[in-house]
């Protein structure tokens, strides 16, 4: 198996996991900033590994598989971090809905994977966008920072709100599309 550049992004990404974790609990002052721009490059590798892998034509099933592995792990350890450090029945709702979305989608696409129904739930525009408002909102509430005219950690609230609601959306969609073979019985 040859690693191509874009796996090579990916799992970078993943590396920078625990090197966001760790900075986040660091006690010095900007931690939270430092973590968030650590965030912040794990988010533009996902986008640079993505344009590679389709401009290069150097995708691979590897790669494939461990792009969405990555992008899922990315979110779900950070809102993990943001909900311990802050547990609210907000900030734990919404983080439970867009981690539960995220296990549910990824099992329905195994199964359709499976039954040979693959492109039924393939990856669409909105999931894009709810993709792209979760990590708005997280960058938001990593940077936590407060300031006399905004309230950003409020901002990044609601931000994940919407990355909730979307989440549910784009779910329902999924789920709608899958619906004719889900309710066969076989």
């Amino acid at each position: 198996m040859t690693i191509t550049i874009p796996t090579l992004l990916t799992l970078f990404r993943i590396a920078l996991l625990p090197v966001m974790v760790v900075v986040y609990y660091l006690p010095f002052r900007g931690a939270n900033v430092a973590a968030a721009l650590v965030f912040i490059a794990a988010a533009v590798t996902d986008w640079a590994d993505g344009w590679i892998a389709r401009r290069f034509n150097m995708g691979s099933a590897f790669g494939a598989f461990l792009d969405p592995v990555a992008d899922k792990l990315m979110v779900a350890v950070t809102l993990f971090l943001l909900v311990q450090e802050n547990p609210t029945p907000l900030l734990a709702i919404t983080s439970a809905v867009i981690v539960g979305r995220e296990i549910s989608i990824s099992a329905l696409r195994e199964w359709m994977a499976e039954i040979g129904q693959r492109a039924t739930v393939r990856v669409a525009l909105l999931g894009k966008v709810k993709t792209t408002m979760q990590i708005i909102a997280i960058i938001v509430l990593l940077y936590q920072h407060d300031s006399a005219e905004l309230r950003l950690y409020r901002v990044g609230e609601v931000l994940l709100v919407i990355a909730a609601i979307l989440t549910i959306w784009s779910a329902l969609l999924y789920v709608l599309a899958a619906w004719p073979i889900l309710r066969e019985q076989k």
